[in-house]
């Protein structure tokens, strides 16, 4: 099969340039769960290093209780490009409602006059940074893959078939949201020392409960699993609209847990009920770069690819030959999943 190699079309908006015209202090938007910063924050950190070799990064973390200390005190030593660690504690923080969180950050950059605020690109950072560019009244620049220059970024179009290089040129602070898999984070091992990084309260004396704004928390619904995250699994199994329905999407789970692998789903799927939307991979859903990823009746639409092409090895498993997932796939077989995964399933060993 002949292999078709995807060319993403770069426009460049005026000259690139090295220099900068101010100092470069960024903040970056933290994430934490269970008392540990999540890896997607970590890749913010990395993007704001490419800003400028002056950086200096402050990591903002907020919530309440002793995960929040765990946090904090994790990312406070164990990143060395964070220069400190901000710490927003209160109850109004424990859940990522956007209205409160929009303006802590609005409220840290009017004392911090922060150059550039970062956040990762999933459904925190989107929901968070846009209003905060309303309050600070300047435009996000969103899912950056690559940073040039301190005001000079390229960011996927036309469902990442294109690249675009974007100047910002505004007055105020260059707000952007990053792709988490575009910035991979280097390896932590236990025994690496780091100088620790201070840890600084944020003062919350000006801040209200007006600040909650219209919307409340209400509850969090998600499904107890030992599989590993979607966003940073290592191999990913996933299916579409060729396994008919919810029941036949077992054999994915099933092949998933085999593997040690995280289950994706195509958008199709999650909207034939097939899986929860949590699971989709895509322009609308998750975007992922695993070292394996395994498509098992993927058509390959062009959002879906969006999502996935920039893993390191790509199986596709389809029973049209032409189905455009084999244009992006280093390995392909045609044939029929009902036929394929259970004979995959007899003969993979057991997960250790």
């Amino acid at each position: 099969m002949a292999s078709i190699t995807l060319r993403a079309l770069r426009r460049r908006i005026g000259p690139v340039s090295t220099s900068n015209s101010r100092s470069i202090s960024t903040l970056v938007v933290g994430e934490h769960e269970g008392g540990k910063v999540k890896l997607s924050c970590l890749s913010a950190v990395e993007a704001a290093k490419s800003l400028s070799k002056d950086n200096s990064i402050s990591l903002l973390l907020a919530g309440s209780g002793s995960s929040l200390r765990e946090a904090a005190a994790i990312a406070a030593s164990r990143h060395p490009s964070v220069s400190q660690v901000l710490v927003a504690d209160s109850d109004i923080f424990t859940h990522p409602l956007a209205e409160p969180w929009a303006k802590l950050i609005h409220l840290i950059q009017q004392t911090g006059n922060y150059s550039h605020v970062v956040a990762s690109s999933g459904s925190f950072g989107k929901n968070i940074l846009p209003r905060v560019a309303a309050l600070l009244d300047v435009s996000p620049i969103t899912d950056v893959v690559e940073i040039s220059d301190s005001h000079i970024f390229v960011r996927p179009i036309y469902a990442g078939n294109a690249l675009s290089t974007v100047r910002y040129s505004g007055a105020g602070p260059c707000l952007l949201t990053v792709r988490s898999t575009s910035f991979p984070v280097a390896p932590i091992f236990d025994d690496s020392k780091s100088k620790e990084a201070p840890i600084s309260q944020v003062d919350l004396s000006t801040f209200s409960e007006e600040s909650i704004g219209k919307s409340r928390y209400v509850k969090l619904a998600s499904q107890e699993t030992e599989r590993p995250d979607l966003g940073n699994a290592r191999v990913v199994v996933t299916g579409g609209r060729g396994l008919k329905n919810a029941e036949n999407f077992k054999m994915i789970e099933k092949l998933a847990e085999k593997l040690g692998a995280a289950v994706g789903a195509t958008r199709a799927a999650v909207d034939a009920g097939f899986v929860p939307n949590d699971l989709q991979v895509g322009q609308t859903g998750k975007v992922v770069a695993p070292e394996l990823y395994m498509a098992f009746g993927v058509s390959g639409a062009i959002q879906h690819l969006a999502g996935m092409k920039d893993s390191k090895v790509i199986v596709a498993v389809n029973k049209d030959a032409d189905a455009p997932i084999f244009q992006v796939a280093d390995y392909g077989l045609v044939g029929d999943l009902f036929e394929v995964i259970p004979e995959l399933l007899e003969k993979l060993p057991e997960k250790k």
